[in-house]
């Protein structure tokens, strides 16, 4: 999985990012001193746990043949500051229809999507600089730092 993000105009924070065929406008807030052409980058991280969690649910309940109705996920996302820890409050919304031994299953199930496992998980960084000419070409080899997130 890939996505580019590239700057849209130069006194601005407003990036489109690529993300296979796909386009998404991202930008700060006003308040943060963007233009607020779109979601910033940290609340696209509650957008993708509140989707994949959906989704995952979604999918999960096809798979068994339930027919529960529509799913909603709200997430409200807290960034880590110093001593405190990121939180994330997730919200599974499910239809009266779902039997309580579906929700209970459905909430193990929620916990289980790809980007909860990501966030909860062990995550590894490779960063590097790649130093570009005037014509966006590689000037000189990237220059790479790995490190290794563990959490406790």
């Amino acid at each position: 999985m890939k996505a580019t993000a590239h700057r849209q105009k130069p006194t601005t924070f407003s990036h489109k990012v690529d993300i296979r065929n796909h386009d998404l406008l991202v930008d700060e807030p006003t308040d943060q001193g963007g233009h607020d052409e779109g979601p910033s980058p940290q609340e696209l991280l509650a957008a993708s746990l509140a989707s994949c969690t959906a989704i995952t649910v979604e999918m999960y309940a096809k798979h068994k043949g339930w027919h529960i109705g529509p799913v909603e996920v709200a997430v409200e996302y807290t960034p880590a500051e110093r001593g405190c820890p990121t939180k994330f409050a997730l919200e599974l919304r499910l239809p009266a229809d779902a039997t309580p031994e579906q929700r209970e299953r459905l909430q193990v199930i929620a916990a289980k999507c790809p980007v909860h496992r990501t966030l909860e998980g062990e995550v590894m960084f490779e960063d590097s600089v790649t130093v570009l000419d005037a014509d966006g070409n590689s000037a000189e080899p990237p220059r790479k730092r790995r490190s290794l997130l563990t959490r406790t």
